[in-house]
């Protein structure tokens, strides 16, 4: 039955096809997944804020990092998690579009910090004697607030034609969250505009992102191969390699989603992929960004023994 009167619309979502015991127990992990992204992400925020050996810019970047992945995972896993012990998997119309915007605003942030990252490092790397003098304080607040105000401008070009779209029955999206591709196959009518503005958005800001990510990390990798120093060599590329692990796995994901050929059609396959990076990729990043970094552990520790001796000042 179709209804062009979106007043009042909600959507189901099938989401995965699960008996009760397994949602459940899939409950308990996305749970367990979650607070921990958010607690690692806590942890990594509030170190930066207290330890003045990392009041550098990488990690200026890292804890808008971490702050960005905690608005990213809540975007979509709340909801997936109430979906899992509901028998009623829906979203409003207005939640629906809601939900699509902050992820899609998020993930572009997310792709645009990165690439801030990688040009960080280049700079570090490649130019150290300029580094201090191009990384200053400013240079870095501009820079990420850049990507903020250029996410959240940049996704208003789909998502509010996407608003104005008259959505037809039977409402049922085959995804877990609101995603472009299931979400503009229950409209009565296409809006091109908003069509071609997200998939080239897509495009621009994920291959150019990736691009120019691949580009500064060719440049750092032939500058660490000439330092005279083994013990140099080692530890540059130990961060390379981990930041490096970040970004295949991220743009492994979000390539096959967005931009392979077939990416308007939707699969059981998209389903679990992106179920790994709404949920596990957020986990992993701030492990492997982070928390493997010496100096990061070290702070870690310092602070540890800082509450310690706190708590000891205060029984005495």
């Amino acid at each position: 039955m179709a209804d062009n009167d979106t007043t009042g619309i909600e959507f189901l979502l099938l989401g995965l096809s699960m008996t009760w015991e397994q949602r459940v127990m899939t409950f308990v992990i996305f749970l367990l997944i979650y607070l921990l992204t958010i607690l690692a992400n806590i942890l990594i925020i509030a170190l930066v804020r207290v330890d003045r050996s990392l009041r550098k810019p990488m990690y200026f970047f890292l804890s808008n990092f971490s702050f960005l992945e905690i608005w990213y995972t809540s975007v979509t896993i709340p909801k997936m998690l109430a979906d899992f012990l509901s028998k009623r998997r829906s979203i409003s119309e207005n939640g629906c579009i809601a939900q699509f915007y902050f992820l899609f605003f998020f993930g572009a942030m997310e792709n645009l910090l990165l690439s801030v990252m990688a040009l960080d490092r280049f700079v570090a790397i490649c130019y150290p004697l300029r580094y201090p003098a191009v990384m200053n304080d400013r240079m870095c607040a501009q820079l990420v607030g850049g990507c903020w105000i250029g996410s959240c401008v940049a996704l208003l070009m789909p998502a509010v034609p996407m608003s104005k779209l008259s959505f037809c029955g039977p409402l049922v999206m085959d995804h877990i969250f609101c995603d472009f591709s299931p979400l503009l196959k229950l409209s009565c009518t296409r809006n091109s505009f908003s069509e071609i503005s997200f998939l080239f958005l897509a495009w621009v800001v994920i291959l150019g992102c990736f691009t120019l990510i691949m580009v500064s990390y060719v440049f750092i990798i032939l500058t660490i191969l000439r330092m005279p120093s083994a013990a140099g060599r080692q530890n540059a590329f130990a961060t390379c390699a981990s930041h490096l692990l970040v970004v295949f796995i991220y743009y492994g994901t979000v390539i096959f989603m967005y931009i392979r050929p077939s990416a308007h059609e939707s699969y059981y396959l998209d389903k679990v992929v992106s179920i790994f990076y709404a949920v596990v990729t957020p986990l992993l990043n701030p492990i492997i960004y982070s928390l493997r970094n010496q100096e990061v552990k070290a702070a870690l520790k310092r602070t540890i023994i800082k509450l310690k001796g706190l708590k000891r000042k205060e029984r005495h």
